[in-house]
């Protein structure tokens, strides 16, 4: 399989995320951040993880990503769209990406980099996989900036 080729336009998008991450660890949350792009490649949304602040366990960074930029800007300006992510999506957050229609997901660091530099409960079902069964597909991408976005895991 050949490697992945990033755009600036994914590398820039990635670095919002990962900084949304950063947020999100300095407000003591779990460091994971998401961004929105449209089809064509503009920024549209950004969101950080908040599970502990708001007590909500579904507080991942790409549902919140989903819910908040559906509520700002409308549900069509999901469909078709990337979602770029500073860690790999979990199952619930790759479903929640699916149902809104987003059409491609890329994310920077990858589960065991989350277990290696947080530890604690995986739900280990690669996002790649899930997404391959996906009608319609979802293109998944992975290894943006994740020696970046391992480091803002590790809070260094």
């Amino acid at each position: 399989m050949a490697a992945a080729t990033f755009s600036e336009q994914d590398h820039a998008a990635m670095r919002l995320a990962i900084a949304a991450s950063r947020q999100a660890l300095a407000a003591g949350d779990n460091p994971f951040g998401a961004t929105l792009a449209s089809p064509a490649g503009e920024v549209l949304f950004t969101a950080r993880n908040h599970e502990n602040t708001t007590r909500d366990c579904t507080g991942h960074a790409e549902l919140v990503l989903v819910r908040d930029a559906s509520a700002a800007l409308g549900p069509e300006a999901l469909r078709g769209a990337t979602v770029f992510a500073s860690g790999e999506p979990c199952a619930m957050c790759a479903g929640a990406m699916f149902w809104a229609g987003i059409a491609r997901v890329v994310y920077a660091a990858s589960q065991q980099d989350i277990a290696q530099a947080l530890g604690g409960p995986q739900l280990a079902t690669p996002c790649v996989e899930l997404l391959a069964q996906a009608r319609p597909p979802v293109a998944v991408q992975h290894g943006l900036l994740r020696d970046e976005a391992a480091a803002a895991l590790r809070g260094a």
